[in-house]
């Protein structure tokens, strides 16, 4: 599920018409990544001001001191609004040089021909950038890489090792697997009496990708999650909510939430950044020392935020620089010491910071997160609407109350979101 991060803008919008045509690979050629780097270029953040004006500041004086002759305006635009903002620049021929774009963000600009392909303007990307991270910027049916990763986060698992305890579970043995934590979860209901879960919440299509299932065609302009391995998935998830190993009002619009259950102690299991202790000190103290952390199961989700680059930009030697200055190892580094993300160079990979505990339960998690980092995946499409989101909850509530067959949920959920692809 998306989070948001401490003190930054993410957000999740739809963006209206996400199929991607071949209008970027028909229009006109990149601009050349050669020359000398001087000059005026433009940088637009997303609502990182007034938090994290000396940081931002501080980068852009860094990098005027190691180009001279150069200047950056930066731009910061307010959180609400701001995919509409940026498609507003865009349409008007005002886009800045260099643009922090979240993934999603990024696919109608890509489908115009609006961005630059950095993987051909840079060579070395592949190799100093994740690859999990660097492939959210690679799109179905466009050749190329739209963004240079900036920072992330992912998912782990946190378990109430004292309700655990209580209940006849050992937190020396943690699910690791679907079949494991609904075994787990029917013997925490027996033992508590159904009045604690351990199962509490519903599948989403990046379970599905975790199952295996192919979420849409390679071109990407299909769904293709109605298979046999998608139905086993939500044959599981209704026979454990018949048996009452999940609330029953999980279905519902109305449910409070994995989380918020979580945090008021009737819930054993939950998933959250590699911050999530950090933050439930403050909010539950009392809990926070209770909470172990352990590894997502299956690929863990990859939450990334990038810097793409205009295509039209009159500056592209200035342009890439900067965009590689911003998100250098070093930069990122900075950044993850005021707030609570991690880095995407593969350069990082051995800083203490990120790679090492001090043997804290906060500080376990932490490191968890960064090493699951090398191998997390964006688990849904781009392509997948907020208005396809609710759909396919829809349909995965008729299958698991056990209205509609998952075959049958399945199909429709196929289908209605085909139709929004191509409207």
């Amino acid at each position: 599920m998306r989070r948001y991060w401490a003190g930054l803008a993410l957000l999740v919008v739809t963006i209206a018409g996400c199929g991607l045509g071949g209008t970027a690979e028909e229009a006109a050629p990149a601009p050349s990544a050669g020359g000398e780097v001087k000059g005026k270029v433009s940088l637009q953040t997303w609502a990182l001001k007034p938090k994290f004006t000396d940081y931002v500041q501080g980068v852009i004086d860094g990098f005027e001191k190691r180009y001279p002759g150069t200047e950056v305006e930066w731009l910061d635009q307010p959180a609400e609004g701001y995919s509409d903002k940026v498609l507003s620049q865009a349409a008007g021929g005002t886009l800045p040089d260099v643009v922090n774009l979240p993934p999603d963000f990024a696919v109608p600009l890509i489908r115009q021909g609006i961005l630059l392909d950095v993987a051909q303007a840079d060579q070395k990307l592949a190799a100093e950038y994740v690859p999990g991270a660097l492939d959210a910027y690679r799109y179905p049916g466009v050749q190329g890489a739209y963004g240079y990763p900036w920072y992330l986060n992912t998912d782990v698992n946190y378990w109430n090792t004292e309700l655990l305890t209580k209940n006849g579970l050992d937190p020396e043995k943690l699910p690791a697997t679907l079949d494991e934590l609904i075994a787990q979860a029917r013997t925490l209901k027996e033992k508590s009496g159904g009045k604690v879960y351990l199962m509490s919440r519903r599948p989403e299509l990046g379970d599905l990708t975790n199952a295996g299932v192919p979420i849409m065609s390679p071109d990407g302009t299909r769904f293709t999650f109605n298979t046999p391995e998608a139905v086993a998935l939500l044959d599981k998830y209704r026979d454990a909510f018949k048996e009452g190993l999940l609330p029953r009002d999980v279905l519902t619009d109305t449910y409070a939430g994995n989380a918020k259950l979580f945090n008021e102690g009737t819930v054993a299991w939950t998933t959250g950044g590699g911050n999530y202790i950090t933050s439930l000190a403050t909010d539950n103290p009392s809990l926070a020392p209770k909470v172990v952390p352990s590894k997502a199961m299956g690929t863990p989700p990859l939450y990334v935020q990038g810097l793409s680059i205009s295509k039209a930009t009159k500056n592209a030697p200035a342009a890439l620089a900067l965009a590689r200055w911003v998100t250098s190892a070093e930069n990122q580094a900075a950044f993850a010491h005021l707030v609570n993300i991690f880095p995407s160079t593969t350069a990082s990979a051995n800083d203490p910071f990120f790679s090492k505990s001090d043997g804290s339960n906060s500080g376990d998690a932490k490191v968890i997160a960064f090493e699951s980092l090398a191998r997390a995946k964006v688990l849904e499409p781009v392509q997948v609407t907020e208005a396809m989101k609710k759909l396919v909850r829809q349909q995965f509530s008729l299958a698991i109350s056990g209205e509609a067959t998952s075959r049958e949920a399945l199909d429709a959920a196929v289908a209605k979101c085909d139709e929004l692809l191509k409207s």
